[in-house]
């Protein structure tokens, strides 16, 4: 399966087998973990074998299951656009994970934050976590708006790249599926806007990432 392929293949999945993830493809994440750390400034955690986190009532009634493992976002207050450097590299270790044969669901509220296990230096603040793990399904796409609500150009004026950038931003998770987002063509370079809602700028973050991973071209 190669980012493409992931892109199309991966949905929220909120209900978990008791299989726990294996050391190698722990240490596979660790080291992606480590890199995108190393390059953001961001502080990311693979939490794995905590059931606590989404023992909360909220959890039980969004239909999470079994849910063990996550990827805590974590990152410094401080940190220039932290909400949306954490959607992109949350992102990044979705789709990594979806080609190593695991499932995930990102998770704003639902879960408590009093009883995540992430490691929190003095400023740091914990964006949102990523359910990971064996589903007991591959879970199913979402409904995406029309094309029109996300960009002015019809599909016979994009270039190819843009538009394959395109169908993956709108294959994007967001928040309770806002897809509130926007993209552009700004000469040779793609330019994505966030519109206002629940964890916008994170829903920005991911869908650049999408776009860039199809497109093979950086956006702003």
């Amino acid at each position: 399966m190669d980012i493409r392929e992931a892109i199309i293949a991966r949905h929220s999945v909120r209900n978990y087998k008791e299989d726990p993830i294996p050391g190698d493809l722990a240490g596979k994440l660790e080291e992606l973990i480590r890199r995108c750390n190393e390059e953001s400034g961001l502080h990311i955690q693979l939490i794995l074998e905590d059931p606590e986190c989404f023992d909360t009532l909220l959890a039980h009634y969004g239909a999470f299951a079994n849910v063990k493992n996550y990827l805590a976002l974590v990152g410094p207050k401080d940190l220039p656009d932290l909400e949306e450097k954490a959607g992109y590299y949350g992102q990044k270790l979705v789709l990594e994970a979806q080609m190593l044969g695991l499932n995930t669901c990102w998770v704003g509220g639902t879960y408590k934050k009093g009883k995540c296990k992430a490691d929190k230096e003095a400023g740091d603040k914990i964006v949102c976590v990523i359910a990971i793990g064996y589903g007991q399904d591959q879970g199913k796409p979402h409904r995406s708006k029309p094309l029109k609500k996300h960009c002015r150009l019809s599909p016979e004026e994009m270039p190819a790249w843009f538009r394959n950038g395109l169908k993956a931003a709108r294959l994007a998770p967001t928040a309770v599926n806002q897809q509130k987002f926007t993209v552009e063509l700004d000469g040779d370079e793609a330019v994505i806007k966030a519109g206002r809602g629940i964890l916008a700028k994170v829903d920005l973050g991911i869908v650049k990432y999408n776009f860039e991973a199809a497109s093979g071209h950086k956006c702003r």
